[in-house]
């Protein structure tokens, strides 16, 4: 080998032989369940149990607090094979990231040992809880507010659109601690404090198995410990954590294109019209093509965008906003050509690509609607 011919460019061993582990797992243990998760709308615990024993669940928690340390590349690859059978079982690697990041980034080294390798095993769980039904895009117009009595602080609020609401051992709550300045502050708020509910939950058109309801904290009071990071700089909290955890959702977006693309290239490789099977007629290959083209290229962006990530490189937030922008437009651009691929067994639920193609949507939305991204990417281009 030259000097010019490196390795640089390929994934580490180490990280392709746990994603041949967990793609293993999704194709044998996971793909036979995606339907009836999705079909029931009940959170499956058994695929939480298999996700903690393989330590899937460790990956976004440092090896110090008990889980891989791997860096956001291993985390994404895994959460990409996971969407290619099942988004709903690749959002609670997502969000096993999303809710512990915080605590990982800005904690206090008390905080980190009280939560962290309880989460690094799988036991626990974690929310992040910054949307609200008033301040989706708009996280500054918070109406939560946290206020200072004696040593512990008291929380009132409500938030929106919550994963894993309900089920969550802790909850990552933002609030406003100073309205006339708009200072926020990021607080852990066990679940079973006293004042914490969850009234409601949603009915959504996809990602059925993992909850999204509306936790509400009346006087829930915790201690001056539980706060995350300093007061008043809970904005930085929540931008620092989005900026790593919207990767998870551009790889939640390649796995489901892939995985929508892998089975609508098989069908069309079995099934038969006008005395051949359709994957011989060139309107279908025409499809097929561009469905692998931008779904490869998304997978490159990621996994750029996650390299720069795990080096701390200056543009590592400019590149994941434009990972998470394409790589979710490619999914519902993939998902809705493989239903027609399909054609009327596209559209019917026997058949996986039009869960993929519900599942794909929230993809454009969560972490950052696509139009805050390209919002996002013009800053940075700006300058």
């Amino acid at each position: 080998m030259t000097p010019t011919q490196t390795d640089v460019y390929d994934i580490p061993q180490e990280h392709r032989e746990f994603r041949d582990l967990v793609r293993r797992l999704a194709q044998e243990q996971i793909a036979p369940r995606a339907a009836e998760i999705d079909a029931t709308d009940e959170y499956p615990w058994d695929i939480r149990k298999l996700l903690s024993e393989q330590d899937i669940l460790g990956l976004p928690i440092p090896a110090e607090y008990g889980g891989m340390g791997t860096g956001t590349l291993m985390q994404q690859l895994a959460v990409e094979e996971l969407a290619k059978v099942s988004a709903v079982c690749a959002l609670m690697l997502m969000v096993q990231e999303l809710g512990t990041l915080p605590i990982t980034l800005f904690g206090s080294e008390e905080l980190k040992q009280r939560f962290l390798p309880k989460c690094a095993t799988g036991e626990w769980s974690p929310a992040f809880c910054l949307s609200e039904p008033d301040s989706g895009s708009d996280a500054t117009a918070m109406r939560t507010t946290a206020v200072k009595d004696g040593d512990e602080w008291v929380i009132n609020g409500s938030k929106a659109w919550i994963t894993n609401a309900g089920i969550a051992n802790f909850y990552v709550v933002f609030a406003v601690t100073d309205r006339e300045n708009r200072r926020h502050t990021a607080f852990v708020v066990e679940a079973d404090r006293e004042g914490v509910s969850v009234p409601k939950f949603e009915h959504k058109l996809g990602i059925n198995g993992v909850p999204t309801g509306t936790p509400v904290f009346e006087n829930v009071r915790v201690p001056e410990e539980n706060v995350i990071g300093e007061v008043g700089r809970g904005m930085r909290v929540a931008l620092g954590t989005l900026e790593r955890t919207r990767l998870g959702a551009a790889a939640q977006a390649v796995g489901i294109a892939q995985g929508a693309i892998d089975y609508a290239l098989q069908y069309a490789k079995e099934r038969t019209a006008f005395g051949k099977p359709i994957i011989e007629l060139q309107g279908l290959q025409f499809k097929l093509a561009d469905m692998q083209t931008r779904t490869a290229a998304a997978r490159e962006l990621l996994y750029k965008a996650c390299a720069k990530m795990d080096r701390g490189e200056e543009d590592k937030a400019l590149y994941s906003s434009m990972a998470k922008l394409f790589a979710s437009d490619t999914a519902m651009y993939v998902t809705v050509e493989a239903v027609q691929v399909l054609g009327g067994y596209g559209y019917v639920k026997e058949y996986p690509v039009e869960r993929m193609m519900r599942d794909a949507k929230i993809t454009q939305i969560y972490e950052g609607t696509n139009e805050v991204q390209r919002v996002v990417i013009a800053r940075h281009l700006k300058g």
